[in-house]
């Protein structure tokens, strides 16, 4: 009896779960339909408070207070204790007693967690027409597909994607972001739906697939392992058209470029677009999709990470994920193409090697610039040769330095070109007019050197500072990589630049202005470890 006090405030009555039990399925639900005590109870128990009573008044010490239950509450305030639990809470809670159990069947406490836990904001009454309640909402669709909302990457072979599975109303949709047309980098991005998943006239949930242009169809959703679902088209006869594949092609290129295949001149472009339409096609009844987190931030980070919006020549438009590793600095492909494919860093900066470059007129000239790069190269290659002598040592640096702040305890060449950044200089006073522009946030004026080609030529005029960085080509099939030195230019808080200078090639990059949920990192170590795996699948 004192167990069952102690769990749920009214002693071994019919609503006591320790009762329960032991009891049969038939004996459970009898008594869920009978009152939570009998009469016989209540007097034992009254006759027990009575003498209890007696024995308070003859002790000289002070009475204890009385005990309250959460039975003896209103079931109004019930309502709203319960309200403010997690959802996952509320299945042991109905386990305590009957009374509790009935009171969870409420709509209103059902309705506050769809709304807090899963930001649905609709009027969820009139899902009362439906015979579909709050909790039906929040079981048979919020909770059990949880696992999927967020970011994640298709598994496209090298074209990888973007997907973010969102609660969108009464609907859990799949929407996948795709780039800008080729090649305004600074439009917003556009996004189709992939899938949604609703419970609106059955009990229980209904997947559609939403791929094609004749509608919503019959599909399928199964969650492979943690961090990994796959989807199914049950009707891919949808995604066919009248026309045949010509009528598809032209079509998707419509979709995928903004323009038709005469308006490609390049025939080299017009290889790769047939080539992606005829891979991603054998993709479009069944998909594997693979979590991806966005990078965590820092204050002392150059910009805040995230996902940017890049050119990429011929290959048009494709999304990184710039983040910060000490110092240094990657940026990762989320899509990609058959020579450098989704998964792999395209570029690297090496932020303890900040690069100044030269006046307007000296900039115009490549060779000017080229200059200044590979000797900061090699004065990197010194002092990576030095390290190596001196012993082994942490490359990337788990305390952080500002790349603004003067390095200390690093050997600098006598005779160096004014592309060395941030170390201690003998010049204090040239130093200084180097840090100048990057502190006071007004810029450098910035043009492309003569010969160095950009899909955009609207790109920004002037540009806060520069970094030593290498950036990865490779053939077609990802054959023969290798990392080659480059500058990246930082133009402002959404906005950045690489020179590709063997490749005499500029890429501009422009931040993806969107909100995405349940996309963070639950710690750095998960991080570091998805950008390994995503890596490891293309490599």
């Amino acid at each position: 009896m004192a167990v069952c006090a102690r769990l749920c405030g009214v002693g071994p009555s019919r609503g006591c779960r320790r009762r329960q039990q032991r009891r049969g399925p038939a004996e459970t639900a009898a008594a869920d339909s009978e009152p939570d005590t009998d009469p016989e109870e209540e007097r034992i128990e009254a006759g027990a408070a009575v003498l209890c009573g007696a024995e308070s008044s003859r002790s000289a010490g002070p009475s204890p207070p009385p005990r309250c239950s959460l039975l003896e509450l209103p079931p109004e305030l019930l309502v709203e204790i319960f309200a403010s639990l997690p959802g996952t809470d509320l299945p042991s809670l109905a386990q305590v007693c009957t009374k509790f159990r009935r009171i969870l069947h409420t709509d209103t406490i059902w309705r506050r967690r769809c709304r807090e836990e899963y930001g649905v904001c609709e009027n969820l009454r009139k899902l009362e027409i439906t015979g579909v309640s709050c909790r039906d909402v929040y079981a048979k669709l919020l909770h059990r597909y949880r696992h999927i909302l967020g970011l994640w990457q298709p598994d496209i072979g090298p074209y990888g994607g973007l997907l973010n599975v969102v609660v969108d109303g009464l609907f859990i949709i799949g929407w996948m972001y795709l780039p800008p047309h080729d090649p305004h980098v600074d439009d917003p991005m556009r996004f189709k739906p992939l899938f949604r998943i609703h419970l609106m006239e059955r009990k229980s949930a209904t997947v559609e697939c939403m791929y094609g242009h004749r509608g919503p169809h019959n599909g399928h959703i199964q969650i492979v392992k943690k961090d990994e679902f796959s989807t199914k088209c049950n009707q891919t006869d949808h995604h066919r058209m009248s026309g045949g594949r010509q009528e598809e092609f032209r079509t998707w290129l419509r979709e995928e470029w903004g323009r038709t295949l005469e308006d490609i001149f390049h025939e080299h472009m017009q290889e790769l677009i047939l080539m992606k339409f005829i891979y991603t096609s054998q993709y479009d009844n069944c998909l594997t999709y693979r979590r991806i987190y966005l990078p965590p931030s820092h204050p002392d980070d150059l910009i805040r990470p995230g996902l940017f919006k890049g050119t990429y020549g011929s290959h048009g438009l494709e999304i990184v994920m710039l983040s910060f590793h000490g110092k240094r600095a990657r940026a990762t492909k989320i899509t990609g193409d058959p020579n450098i494919p989704a998964g792999q860093q395209t570029v690297e900066i090496d932020l303890m090697h900040r690069i100044q470059l030269p006046d307007v007129e000296n900039l115009r000239n490549f060779n000017e610039l080229s200059r200044i790069v590979l000797e900061v190269r090699e004065r990197v290659r010194l002092e990576q040769q030095q390290q190596e002598e001196d012993g082994p040592e942490d490359g990337e640096g788990h305390g952080r330095q500002s790349p603004r702040e003067p390095q200390h305890g690093s050997a600098q060449p006598s005779a160096g070109p004014p592309a060395e950044k941030g170390r201690e200089p003998e010049d204090g006073g040239a130093m200084a007019a180097e840090e100048q522009p990057g502190k006071c946030g007004q810029g450098q004026p910035f043009v492309l050197p003569g010969g160095v080609s950009s899909r955009n030529e609207d790109y920004p005029r002037t540009c806060r500072m520069c970094f030593y960085g290498t950036g990865l080509i490779a053939g077609h099939g990802f054959t023969s990589p290798e990392r080659t030195p480059g500058v990246f230019i930082l133009f402002d808080k959404d906005r950045f630049g690489f020179i590709w200078l063997e490749l005499k090639s500029f890429s501009l990059y422009s931040r993806v202005q969107a909100t995405f949920r349940n996309a963070d990192a639950p710690s750095p170590q998960a991080f570091e470890e998805m950008l390994k795996n995503i890596q490891s699948l293309t490599s």
